[in-house]
């Protein structure tokens, strides 16, 4: 079983690094991330070339259009078995991708979501918030490119 990661980013450089650095740890190894980049001035190429060597990552800019376009580009770039999308700002726990391949070999789905994990520097307001925030096919964050939380 392959996923192919789908991450459309606009003008998150520091979000996407520490989203692929979640993604390096992955117990599960089978899969490819592409980075759609909506045509941000504050490119993340290289940040994401950094990691060229620790995953299977594609980088594509395309000019702005908006999320659903740079998704969108995506899937036709994909080459996985199943698509995973996340949000630049997301923090993947390390077991994510090998709970969703066990749960997939044991039923058939045809969507599947869960949340994301809480930044460390959050408080326990925070925590709730995000945690509060999250359902079964949707993540939804209090992490952007502000700092005003």
């Amino acid at each position: 079983m392959f996923f192919s990661i789908i991450i459309p980013l606009f003008n998150r450089p520091q979000e996407i690094e520490e989203l692929l650095a979640t993604l390096v740890k992955q117990t599960y190894t089978a899969f490819e991330v592409l980075i759609i980049e909506d045509g941000s001035k504050d490119d993340a190429k290289e940040i994401v070339d950094s990691f060229k060597n620790d995953l299977d990552i594609h980088y594509h800019f395309k000019p702005n259009e908006g999320q659903g376009f740079a998704r969108n580009l995506g899937f036709e770039k994909a080459k996985g078995d199943y698509f995973i999308i996340f949000d630049s700002d997301c923090l993947i726990p390390s077991n994510y991708l090998e709970n969703v391949k066990n749960h997939l070999y044991n039923n058939h789905l045809d969507a599947f979501g869960g949340p994301d994990d809480a930044h460390h520097s959050f408080t326990p307001t925070q925590k709730a918030i995000s945690y509060a925030m999250t359902s079964v096919f949707t993540t939804g964050g209090i992490r952007g490119k502000s700092n005003n939380a």
